[in-house]
């Protein structure tokens, strides 16, 4: 049944599971494994926008950050068919990021909000913006006239996002927040209190010493490894791009509530 209003801590993890969101996801494993293997490899394309250096050199290593954290399974002899998100571990991130958009509420921050996935996050995105700038916020407004990556910086309902041929775009490449960070710097404005973003926006945005809060899916490991070694403060991990955008809804919902800020 769809859930209305905000879910309790159980019904939300319910609904993860029945949407796959969490629980049984349709990342298959051996993509999970192809991506952990080339991030480690050096692949610059998986760090999404992080200075990883040597320190994450060993697949195995990677995995064990991602059974930990993300809740795939942790048998290095797994090789192949079903992986999984814990929803309970996607619901202890969503209750770790609202603890930081309630800082951010509570100090009035300046808060960006990105996104690299926008055919799946960006409602999310753009009701937290909503909540928060209604909390007193400011809501970052990005320069004109940013270019990255062949395509332009494009904002739309509060939500940065890459465009390119008149196309929103999927994108993990860190150049779109660096256009960003490099053109308020060129205008003479302040770097954002928080970002609130996922791919190689938000990892670029902690990289570059800005507080940095994100949603990963479970082959996109890098934000989960900047979380274990403090350079993104929150990783949530979530499929980010399920069938219906809807199914995002309670999500929001509980993280808005625990959050203590009212939809706008």
């Amino acid at each position: 049944m769809p859930i209305s209003g905000t879910p309790s801590r159980a019904e939300l993890v319910d609904h993860l599971i029945r949407t796959h969101i969490a629980g049984d996801v349709a990342t298959p494993r051996e993509n999970n494994l192809d991506h952990y293997r080339k991030l480690a490899n050096g692949d610059r394309h998986y760090w999404l926008g992080l200075e990883l250096g040597d320190r994450w050199t060993d697949e195995q290593d990677v995995l064990a950050v991602m059974a930990e954290r993300c809740g795939v399974n942790d048998d290095p002899e797994h090789r192949f068919g079903q992986d999984t998100i814990d929803p309970e571990l996607t619901v202890a991130g969503l209750e770790r990021m609202a603890a930081r958009l309630r800082k951010a509420a509570a100090g009035k921050e300046r808060v960006l909000f990105a996104t690299g996935h926008p055919g799946g996050l960006l409602d999310v995105h753009r009701a937290t913006a909503g909540a928060l700038r209604d909390a007193g916020c400011d809501i970052v407004v990005v320069p004109d006239a940013l270019y990255a990556d062949e395509g332009v910086v494009f904002q739309f309902a509060d939500v940065a996002m890459l465009e390119r041929g008149a196309t929103l775009w999927h994108t993990h490449s860190p150049e779109p927040m660096n256009a960003v960070l490099d053109g308020l710097e060129r205008a003479g404005l302040a770097a954002p209190d928080l970002v609130v973003a996922d791919h190689g926006w938000a990892g670029r945005a902690g990289q570059r010493g800005v507080d940095s809060v994100g949603f990963a899916d479970c082959n996109d490991p890098a934000l989960f490894l900047a979380e274990a070694e403090g350079t993104v403060q929150v990783t949530v991990p979530l499929d980010d791009h399920v069938r219906s955008p809807r199914f995002y809804d309670p999500l929001t919902a509980y993280l808005l509530d625990a959050a203590g800020l009212t939809p706008s």
